[in-house]
């Protein structure tokens, strides 16, 4: 799936790689700007299979003057796709078009079918990630559609409040957790009902991955059509907020790569990040945690590798662009 990525690393030892996991990304790509980001990283990644794309919806209300709606975040991805040279090997499916309505029955969609597909192989053994940058209507509809999906995936998922102990909101913090809010039914389904096995990266965890717009520049400008695409998506946005947003930008979903793609040679895991375990608690109608002892339990990241994961996106970057 990352053939073309693999022959601008030829001649270096990272074309020798195999991948040792697959990865389905679950993003809302055609809002804030770090699911692209997110997406290019994993996909100069070649330690990582990406056997298909999923592009979710947003909140109806869009983003900064994008639409919220899941055909802008299929446009961006295939945007994406087409500047790296890969829209003809990795197939994107089209997610749900709203949020679940129950927390019983599925938003059904090509992507949705797909995860339960890609879930439900057996003709491969490398251990199967779904990684989603958003909501998690697309997740948690699949696990309706087949709950044996349960048995066979890591979730990695970009969102949730900070656990009481271990974090304190920022100021000003949503009532209920950006990511969460985009379909709060679905993460109830996910915690409360799902057992799927789960890594979260919560916003006191996210919220780390701050880069300065002055160092994207320094790092990005100039090296190719790669690095131009991805800081124009971020100008676009800057352009569109008037510049409101500081000189820093939380590259939130670059969470998803380090968790994947840089995990450690022997006893794979993301060794360099620290994580707690817990059970998994439910999420009640407020968007709020409440302690669950029977949960399946999870992991709950705290500390990011944020040296490892941004400069091994600039290398990645500048190779590909240098070699284009």
């Amino acid at each position: 799936m990352v053939v073309a990525v693999l022959m601008a690393l030829s001649g270096h030892a990272l074309a020798e790689l195999v991948a040792r996991m697959r990865v389905v990304v679950d993003n809302d790509f055609g809002e804030d700007p770090d699911g692209l980001f997110q997406l290019a990283h994993l996909l100069l990644s070649p330690s990582v299979e990406v056997p298909g794309i999923v592009a979710s919806h947003h909140y109806k209300g869009g983003f900064y003057g994008y639409p919220g709606s899941t055909e802008h975040s299929c446009k961006a991805a295939k945007e994406l796709l087409e500047v790296m040279k890969l829209s003809e090997k990795i197939p994107l499916y089209a997610g749900a078009s709203e949020s679940l309505e129950t927390a019983d029955a599925p938003m059904e969609s090509e992507g949705a079918r797909f995860i339960v597909r890609e879930a439900m192989r057996e003709d491969v053994k490398t251990p199967l990630y779904i990684v989603c940058g958003a909501g998690l209507t697309n997740l948690a509809s699949a696990w309706l559609m087949k709950p044996e999906i349960a048995e066979k995936v890591t979730v990695i998922w970009i969102g949730g409040a900070e656990h009481e102990g271990i974090a304190l909101p920022p100021p000003k913090a949503s009532k209920v957790e950006y990511n969460l809010g985009i379909d709060l039914k679905a993460g109830q389904v996910v915690f409360n009902r799902s057992r799927l096995a789960m890594w979260q990266v919560p916003r006191d965890a996210y919220r780390q991955a701050l880069v300065s717009h002055a160092e994207l520049r320094q790092r990005m400008r100039g090296k190719g059509k790669l690095g131009a695409y991805l800081l124009g998506r971020l100008d676009d946005l800057m352009e569109r907020s008037k510049h409101s947003l500081g000189e820093a930008y939380v590259l939130g979903d670059s969470p998803l790569v380090l968790l994947t793609a840089l995990q450690s040679g022997w006893e794979p895991a993301p060794s360099s990040s620290s994580n707690g375990f817990m059970p998994t608690p439910r999420i009640n109608d407020a968007g709020k945690y409440e302690m669950n002892p029977a949960g399946a339990g999870m992991r709950i990241y705290t500390g990011l590798d944020t040296r490892l994961m941004f400069e091994d996106f600039y290398a990645k970057v500048a190779k590909f662009d240098n070699e284009e």
